[in-house]
């Protein structure tokens, strides 16, 4: 795994924080770096905008109170120094080229046992209350939802492409399981999916634990 040293970590945050620390006035040396090293013509053109807002600040910083310039200088100035500092942190990692710290092994067996629990959920009730899984709109991931059902797929109403998110099965196999639908009718479950389809035999248990059969 790549990792970043404290030093530069360190330095890019000095860095993202300079518009903060200098009342804006370094916004534009702030993003013309990162513009340098990204090479890239948007933030250059931030870069600018910048530029011409701290040049606008330096024409009317000594301005009398509640005058025009004034205000000029305050409408300016804001930008400046707190749009500065934001924008610098949100493209701190990719100036520096620092490295994002992946999931651990906990975290992500967590979020698999989590999308199980979901599909086993999804599937208990697609069983136990068909119609009301099937208004529910359980196993089309194609479908609009509020929902997240762990991933589990309809093969009875969902189309190819949500068929070819159960885990091994191809765009191939999903646009065969379709064709056969259409002539069966409704499949019931799994086994029968995989005995017309002449799908590999280890991608049963898979199509099991992914899948329901709504009428």
């Amino acid at each position: 795994m790549t990792t970043t040293s404290p030093a530069r970590t360190a330095a890019s945050y000095i860095w993202a924080l300079s518009p903060l620390y200098t009342l804006g006035y370094a916004a534009p040396l702030t993003l013309g770096f990162g513009a340098a090293r990204r090479r890239s013509i948007g933030l250059w053109a931030a870069t600018f905008l910048y530029l011409v807002l701290v040049t606008a600040m330096l024409m009317t910083a000594d301005s009398e109170n509640g005058s025009s310039a004034d205000t000029v200088f305050v409408i300016t100035w804001i930008p400046s120094w707190l749009g500065g500092t934001l924008h610098a942190l949100a493209i701190r990692h990719r100036v520096f080229g620092l490295a994002t710290r992946p999931d651990s092994l906990e975290r992500a067996e967590q979020k698999t046992r989590h999308r199980r629990d979901l599909r086993a959920r999804a599937a208990a009730l697609a069983r136990d209350d068909p119609q009301t899984a099937l208004e529910m709109g359980i196993g089309r991931p194609d479908l609009p939802r509020t929902f997240d059902d762990g991933g589990i797929v309809d093969i009875n109403h969902a189309p190819a492409s949500a068929i070819m998110t159960v885990p091994g099965i191809t765009r191939e196999q999903a646009e065969q399981i379709v064709r056969l639908r259409q002539d069966v009718h409704a499949f019931t479950s799994a086994e029968e999916v995989s005995a017309m389809a002449d799908l590999p035999p280890h991608l049963t248990p898979t199509l099991a634990e992914h899948t329901v059969y709504l009428t």
